[in-house]
């Protein structure tokens, strides 16, 4: 009974095992760049928290993923978390929350936002305390949206350069809304859209 087994060790042999494993190599990567690409550029992407001005809800070097796949089936509603590019240099990409929607009149007036539309023509307040640990708001504005514009602020209202500043940012500059916060491991979140009573 043999308890060995013979391995030929040809120089041919070993050439088509490189060539083999090479071979394996490419089709890994190619699968691999078939899955990632259209992920990374089509459905989410990665972005870092620089800044104060959405604390206490993100701080910065916060890491967060964006998606990037929602809005091509619907438009932003009030409350989301958004990236955009800068209207001022697109290179940039800033992050605030969304608050007044195309069409409507966001008025800042005494600390409170005002927002004007076809169902509440005379205004409602906008509630905030579910994510605003004092929801006053500097500065007094009063515009009306173009069918193509969204008035953000950030969280941190006396350190925010938003809309008050260089006004609405527009539909086609929107890149995502902020899906996950993936570090640091102890502030990890999945975020939803807040619900609005506005009695």
């Amino acid at each position: 009974m043999r308890f060995w087994t013979r391995v030929e060790n040809t120089e041919a042999g070993r050439q088509k095992q490189a060539i083999d494993f090479v071979f394996e190599l490419i089709q890994v990567a190619a699968i691999s760049l078939a899955i990632i690409i259209p992920v990374r550029y089509f459905l989410i992407q990665p972005f870092y928290v620089k800044g104060a001005s959405m604390e206490p809800n993100f701080f910065d070097h916060e890491y967060l993923i964006i998606d990037e796949l929602s809005y091509r089936f619907r438009n932003p509603e009030r409350g989301d978390i958004v990236v955009f590019r800068y209207p001022n240099d697109p290179r940039q990409f800033f992050i605030k929350r969304v608050i007044g929607m195309p069409g409507e009149t966001v008025e800042i007036q005494n600390g409170q936002i005002k927002i004007f539309n076809d169902e509440n023509p005379n205004g409602f307040v906008l509630p905030e305390q579910d994510y605003l640990d004092q929801a006053f708001t500097a500065t007094t504005r009063n515009i009306t949206l173009k069918s193509d514009e969204y008035f953000v602020l950030g969280d941190n209202r006396i350190a925010s350069l938003d809309s008050r500043y260089f006004g609405p940012v527009k539909r086609n500059q929107i890149v995502g809304r902020v899906w996950l916060r993936g570090w640091p491991l102890d502030r990890w979140k999945v975020f939803e859209q807040p619900s609005y009573s506005l009695q």
